[in-house]
């Protein structure tokens, strides 16, 4: 695995709720030189001091489409979390040339200024969006996961390297279904908003995102999108789940919204190889190293190729958790 031991973590949009666990992890299990937290909302660094006071935290008012400001502090650092994204959906409809300014242009920043201050890893998380995108906030993160791949030729033989985490809907971050069901459960709401009833989607929880994202850093050659193997879940067993009854109402899909999602698409089969608990979407590009093996990764793993016109599919997926599995997630998120 990754050490972390002595070294300095910077992590882009550090207070949201992937950063906030990461951070929980970097400090329960290894004993970091600095862990950079690199964000815009001066109130919620603040509020994450309260948490995290620990002499090796440092807090960084700054935003990514600043490439000045993120490459002063990505100074002496080792290892990046990208995680600053707009990711709200119809937000990013409504205001796309904001979303673009953030994920596009943000993304390139960072790199450069990874490459400037030669950091020796760099992990980009993506989302289940980026796949076959239809909306805006989804194209965007593909532009970034393009970017992602093509800055290991930029950075050429002995530079840093940059991977890619895809994964789906995050059980209980700030902004998705589970704490806005809670809430209205809260005021009384006895039936629950639902955009589809035949809606499904990919389903990991904080600390399953990153236990992957630290394997990944162990796992990296550079260059690879890396894909957990998740469960689904259909949007009205959530609601079963949460409420204890069938009672939902239908609001209509929101602006660029999907009925399902896709991590892998079927475009992109044979550029995958398939790993026990996840996949692999190998670069089309060839880079500076020809040699590179996507099929035998940095921890002794031995890939395989996956089928001829796979896909993987949130509404096909193998794997679909029941209403009772549901409930027996983490009490605290559901």
């Amino acid at each position: 695995m990754a050490d972390f031991n002595n070294k300095s973590i910077l992590i882009t949009g550090g207070t949201g709720s992937f950063g906030n666990q990461f951070v929980r992890y970097l400090l329960d299990n290894y004993s970091p030189k600095k862990i950079i937290i690199y964000s815009r909302d001066e109130l919620k660094q603040f509020e994450m001091q309260q948490r995290f006071s620990q002499p090796c935290m440092r807090y960084f008012i700054g935003d990514v489409r600043d490439k000045e400001r993120i490459k002063t502090a990505m100074k002496d650092v080792d290892y990046v979390v990208h995680a600053a994204a707009l990711k709200q959906v119809p937000a990013a409809e409504y205001n796309p040339n904001e979303c673009i300014k953030t994920n596009i242009n943000g993304a390139q920043n960072v790199i450069d200024a990874a490459i400037f201050n030669n950091v020796s890893r760099i992990v980009a998380l993506s989302t289940d969006k980026a796949a076959n995108p239809v909306n805006l906030y989804g194209a965007t993160k593909l532009a970034s996961d393009k970017l992602f791949v093509a800055a290991n030729n930029i950075s050429g033989a002995t530079g840093p390297r940059f991977s890619v985490v895809r994964y789906g809907n995050v059980v209980g971050s700030r902004g998705s279904v589970v704490p806005f069901y809670r809430k209205l459960l809260q005021e009384g709401e006895s039936s629950l908003p639902v955009t589809h009833p035949e809606m499904t989607r990919f389903w990991i929880t904080l600390d399953e995102g990153v236990q992957f994202v630290v394997k990944s850093f162990s796992r990296m050659q550079g260059g690879e999108v890396f894909v957990p193997k998740i469960p689904s879940v259909r949007i009205v067993d959530l609601v079963e789940a949460m409420s204890g009854k069938k009672d939902y109402h239908v609001i209509g899909i929101r602006p660029g919204e999907k009925l399902h999602e896709i991590m892998v698409p079927e475009e992109m089969a044979h550029h995958t190889v398939e790993f026990d608990d996840h996949f692999v979407i190998a670069p089309a590009i060839t880079f500076f190293d020809k040699n590179l093996d996507y099929f035998h990764n940095k921890l002794g793993e031995k890939g395989v190729p996956s089928k001829s016109k796979f896909e993987y599919h949130s509404g096909t997926n193998s794997h679909f958790l029941s209403v009772d599995e549901l409930k027996e997630l983490d009490k605290v998120t559901l």
